[in-house]
């Protein structure tokens, strides 16, 4: 089959995109919730997985409560600075927000090394010592949403937001399983794939959402 080039500009291609998405999701007829669509969408874009379509997983009322968030000024901690840098902060700014990645911070290597546990997992707990609404973006590392599980049992931190995507084996399922238990809203790609694009793209779906909706 040959394959042609199409000379498409930057906000074409995205059109395009979406356009190619919503065609193989009815071609493999699958039916999204309408008010999930945008995220799952997202995802599919970054990914080129349709897969996601099956496996993204939404407590209740997920996206008003996320969006009320970031009204009130929440803040987003990611767990890696590819998705810090992934995030689009225009809307987060217009509600006093902004995002935040402790995983280069030299008191959180030292503690980790202190501690014997990954930098990810102490980064959750310099998170828990902000005192503004978060909602977490976690896309890499698995012992960030376990430690992250274990703060909020602890009464430690109440997140506004789960976002529980790390893409790996070990302990990757576990560690989902563990938020997909709890009682915070989240939103959850099950099984082993994810990354820091899915939960990026996940936070900008919620944003493009918000920003499309604004003075409605």
């Amino acid at each position: 089959m040959k394959i042609e080039y199409e000379h498409l500009l930057p906000m074409e291609i995205e059109k395009k995109s979406f356009e190619m998405i919503s065609e193989e999701l009815d071609r493999q007829s699958i039916r999204l919730d309408p008010e999930l669509e945008p995220v799952i969408k997202r995802v599919i874009h970054a990914t080129a997985d349709f897969e996601y379509a099956k496996t993204l997983t939404f407590s209740p009322n997920v996206l008003t409560l996320a969006t009320q968030a970031i009204r009130e000024g929440a803040c987003i901690v990611t767990d890696t600075r590819m998705a810090q840098a992934g995030i689009h902060k225009n809307v987060l700014d217009k509600f006093g927000g902004r995002v935040y990645n402790f995983i280069t911070d030299e008191d959180v290597a030292r503690r980790a090394k202190e501690y014997g546990t990954t930098r990810s997992a102490v980064c959750m707990d310099k998170a828990a010592e902000l005192n503004v609404p978060l909602i977490f973006a976690i896309g890499n590392a698995p012992t960030a949403l376990i430690r992250l599980y274990e703060l909020i049992r602890e009464g430690r931190i109440r997140p506004k937001l789960i976002i529980g995507a790390p893409v790996g084996f070990v302990n990757v399922e576990y560690a989902k399983e563990l938020i997909l238990g709890s009682d915070v809203p989240f939103i959850v790609a099950c099984g082993r794939k994810g990354g820091s694009s899915v939960a990026a793209a996940i936070c900008n779906a919620i944003l493009y959402r918000m920003d499309e909706t604004r003075g409605r």
